[in-house]
C-alpha cells in the first residue's frame, strides 16, 4: 500500500476535513504543513503543469483578496503564479493530494478512498 501524500495548512478547514477521512479509513498519510515545510519551485511547478495553474491558484483566499490590485494584475502566467504561490504558499488552493502519480487540489470526494 502506498502512502497517500496531503499538502495543507495545519489550520486549514479543508485540510483537517481530508485528513480526518483518510484517518476514519485508515488510509496511510503522509501531510506536509505548507507553513512549516515550505515548497520547492519544482514540486508547485509538477502541480502546475498536471493540473494548470488557475487551478492550483487559490483566487477565492484571504491571502488573494488582501493583496495589493497590482500584485493580482501581474499574475498572468504559470510563471508569475509560481513565484507568487512560493512567497505564499497560502495562495496554493488546499489540500493538494498525491496519490499514485495523481494530483487532485482542493476537496474532493473523489480522492478518497471508498466507504468500506
Amino acid at each position: 500500500m502506498s502512502i497517500i501524500d496531503v499538502y495543507g495548512l495545519q489550520s486549514c478547514d479543508n485540510t483537517k476535513k481530508a485528513l480526518k477521512e483518510f484517518k476514519a479509513k485508515n488510509v496511510m498519510v503522509e501531510f506536509h504543513d505548507l507553513k512549516v515545510s515550505g515548497l520547492k519551485k519544482d514540486k508547485l511547478a509538477y502541480w502546475c503543469k498536471q493540473l494548470g495553474w488557475e487551478k492550483v491558484l487559490n483566487k477565492k483566499s484571504t491571502t488573494w483578496r488582501s493583496l495589493a490590485p497590482a500584485v493580482q494584475q501581474a499574475v498572468t502566467d504559470e510563471r508569475s503564479a509560481i513565484e507568487l504561490m512560493l512567497k505564499y504558499t497560502s495562495l496554493i488552493k488546499r489540500p493538494v493530494v498525491e496519490m499514485n502519480e495523481r494530483v487532485t487540489v482542493g476537496l474532493s470526494e473523489s480522492i478518497l478512498p471508498n466507504k468500506k
